[in-house]
């Protein structure tokens, strides 16, 4: 993996070819990252992951053949994927952290944030376009909010809905699923709770147990359904 044996190894899969060249301009020249291959289909983007077996794919939520939902559900448990998208408020966004998607950007975040995606997903950490979490709790919020006709609907739908934990978190595993849906890194929450980082993922892979989460993103997920009384 690039974080142990080189720079962090980059996927880029999105239809727009002005799209991926300003992301790999962007990521190319960070000495710690090289994009490896290019995908202007999500089909493309799956064969491509498992021929070179990168580390991170960018993954546009609206492509050809299979869009950025089925490439994260079919990728999620090889690398990390990192969603992006043009759209504020996206029914598709709920679906894509159910399968295990290790980020999420708005396309005109800028390269900061998404540079610091890429390192968050390798840290084992998660970013998320902040216009994205609040229109999210907004969009949850609203009664009888479901998803709009198109590819995917039926699987966001099923996404939408809730299942309770397998087993009751504790207070303490409560506070750390919060801090990390507010998105606080391992350090901040073991600095926050006078706890290391080494009980914070101890902690993390308790709740994650519990809720039968992927990765932080589903803790966060889970949280704002809590938020927003989504049973």
């Amino acid at each position: 993996m690039g974080s142990s044996a080189g720079p962090v190894r980059i996927l880029i899969a999105d239809d727009q070819a002005d799209v991926r060249s300003a992301f790999r301009m962007i990521l190319d020249v960070q000495p710690d990252m090289v994009v490896v291959a290019e995908a202007a289909d999500g089909a493309a983007a799956v064969a491509e992951a498992r021929r070179l077996r990168p580390d991170v794919v960018l993954a546009d939520i609206r492509m050809p053949k299979l869009d950025g939902l089925e490439v994260t559900r079919q990728l999620a448990d090889e690398c990390k994927v990192i969603v992006v998208t043009t759209f504020d408020l996206d029914d598709y966004v709920h679906t894509a952290l159910r399968y295990g998607a290790a980020g999420f950007l708005l396309k005109r975040s800028g390269p900061v944030l998404l540079i610091e995606a890429v390192r968050a997903a390798m840290a084992g950490d998660a970013l998320i376009s902040p216009q994205i979490t609040v229109r999210l709790l907004k969009h949850m919020a609203l009664p009888g909010a479901e998803p709009k006709p198109g590819p995917g609907a039926a699987a966001a739908a099923a996404a939408l809905t809730t299942v309770g934990p397998a087993e009751e978190l504790t207070t303490r595993e409560r506070e750390i699923a919060e801090l990390v849906a507010d998105g606080a890194t391992n350090a901040e929450i073991g600095a926050g709770l006078f706890i290391s980082p080494g009980t914070v993922k101890n902690h993390l892979a308790n709740i994650q147990r519990k809720l039968g989460a992927r990765n932080r993103v589903g803790i966060a997920a889970w949280v704002w359904e809590q938020a927003a009384g989504i049973r």
